[in-house]
């Protein structure tokens, strides 16, 4: 720039020059005008001024290693709360964090609960039961029978995926108005297994899926069982799968199942990802009736049965 200078060209002229010989790595317009700037009012010289007080880089072995201090204090401090506390200034800090210590912000994962590391142990040891099960008989999994209850609702919003649709560059982005569950709304308790449904029925309206309850529905289950898997019924030689809701771990169901030989199947707490109900069944069951609109009560019933 300073060449170009003494030969007379003009910032413009330079800025130009700059951009053909060094493309995306030359100096930008402000810069170049700013020294073209000094230059003309005699400044010629292209060293830096002698400066006192703060160094020339904040970006010190010890700044690094005194933010990182800062960081491990409290992992959600901000740049303007570590600026604060390290008399560091904010793009030093910045730089620091990201550049030094290779850091960068981001928001915390949600996941629906966090486990302690007893309940972590005991997922690992349920898996690992259910694994040595599966080794000793290979047709283990298709001896279980596995339930659970969902909702089903008279209107259900369409998923993120359903609403999606194919569109040009040009063409405006499609909308949609945020929706939510309808109030109207029964729920659904399904038994299967690999077969198909064993048993399934409608709560009535009003009535909690307490303990009382379950073990009716237990009775059911076992006296459609008969006809529908003789095989098992004969042999007794089957599993019996359910989470670990209140209703599901009672006393008097455990003493139900143990009575009848209805051998259960270990459901660690908050696994949600080991109930086939929950990752396989009503997902799937659901995705054919979200987005549509049923009158009452009775037409979710017969939308729901004829889903499943």
């Amino acid at each position: 720039m300073k060449f170009c200078f003494l030969l007379g060209k003009s910032g413009t002229e330079t800025l130009e020059m700059l951009k053909t010989a060094y493309k995306d790595d030359a100096m930008g317009k402000t810069q170049v005008f700013e020294w073209f700037s000094r230059f003309k009012n005699g400044e010629m010289s292209i060293d830096d001024k002698p400066r006192s007080g703060r160094p020339s880089t904040a970006r010190t072995h010890e700044n690094v290693e005194k933010i990182r201090e800062i960081i491990k204090e409290d992992r959600r401090r901000t740049i303007e709360e570590i600026v604060e506390l390290s008399g560091v200034t904010w793009s030093s800090v910045q730089r620091i964090l990201t550049e030094d210590l290779g850091m960068k912000r981001v928001a915390a994962k949600f996941v629906p609960r966090l486990l302690t590391a007893e309940q972590k142990q005991g997922r690992v040891e349920a898996c690992c039961a259910l694994k040595e099960e599966s080794r000793n008989d290979q047709n283990f999994f298709s001896k279980i029978i596995t339930g659970d209850e969902t909702w089903c609702y008279a209107y259900d919003p369409e998923s993120k995926q359903q609403s999606s649709q194919w569109k040009t560059s040009s063409s405006p982005r499609p909308k949609k108005a945020r929706q939510v569950k309808s109030n109207m709304k029964t729920m659904l308790i399904c038994f299967f297994d690999v077969r198909g449904v064993v048993h399934s029925e409608f709560v009535p309206q009003g009535q909690t899926v307490n303990q009382a309850f379950y073990l009716e529905v237990l009775k059911r289950l076992r006296n459609s069982l008969r006809p529908k898997r003789p095989d098992l019924w004969q042999s007794g030689d089957w599993f019996f799968h359910h989470d670990n809701a209140p209703a599901h771990t009672a006393l008097s169901v455990r003493q139900f199942l143990t009575k009848n030989g209805m051998t259960p199947v270990p459901h660690p707490p908050y696994s949600p990802n080991l109930a086939p109900c929950d990752f396989f069944l009503f997902p799937r069951m659901k995705r054919d009736m979200k987005g549509k609109r049923f009158a009452d009560v009775a037409e979710v019933k017969e939308k729901t049965t004829e889903v499943l």
